[in-house]
């Protein structure tokens, strides 16, 4: 893929996207082509992104026309239902989480369980577009002013677990307090019953 270029890195990320697996592909081609600066590090960032999203898209469609058929034959039935109660009870987190943090974590099946569960496509896409831009925009721009060392390290990503961990606890900790937030800023609205709104529009036809 890397003597395709940013085409090559495209068909990657729409590949990543779906239950093919590429072992963190887009990652590591895209720090080696912006550590090559032979175009700005955010070309190949948008490039990694739109092609990650366009299989998102795909695994969703898919997804949402088989339903839990297609889950169960490509994921397996087991872990299917820990995906299903995890993405139930937190949903738009558990999207964010495995479209940022750089670590191979199934991210097609949450696509996909997004999918079999009716998830808002609108929301799918807009939290894939940017969780995936901040993912690929970091790793192309410190690719491109720390050139092969950088690209070396993403290699050997498990030489620097205790890196990756400390990341992935801290996404998960500031993802987990805005969604709390904001669930508990949604129990706190007042709730205006249909009585009182019935009532205050009869006061304001009788005056």
């Amino acid at each position: 893929m890397r003597h395709l270029g940013a085409f090559g890195l495209f068909l990657l990320a729409v590949a990543d996207s779906s239950p093919i697996p590429t072992f963190a592909g887009p990652d590591i081609l895209t720090a080696i082509l912006a550590a090559r600066q032979r175009e700005p590090w955010y070309y190949y960032a948008a490039v990694a992104t739109a092609g990650s999203v366009i299989g998102a898209y795909l695994t969703f469609r898919m997804a949402r026309k088989a339903g839990m058929d297609y889950l169960s034959r490509k994921f397996g039935e087991r872990r299917v239902a820990r995906l299903l109660k995890y993405f139930q009870r937190w949903g738009t987190g558990a999207l964010v989480v495995s479209t940022v943090v750089p670590l191979p974590f199934p991210t097609s099946a949450f696509f996909a369980a997004a999918g079999a569960l009716d998830y808002p496509l609108r929301t799918l896409i807009v939290v894939v577009a940017l969780g995936r831009a901040v993912r690929y925009g970091a790793i192309a721009a410190i690719a491109f002013h720390y050139g092969r060392r950088f690209v070396v390290g993403l290699r050997h990503l498990g030489q620097h677990s205790g890196w990756l961990l400390t990341i992935a606890a801290a996404v998960v900790l500031v993802v987990t307090v805005a969604i709390l937030l904001r669930k508990r800023l949604e129990l706190s609205r007042p709730m205006v019953k249909p009585e009182s709104v019935k009532k205050s529009g009869a006061d304001t036809v009788t005056d």
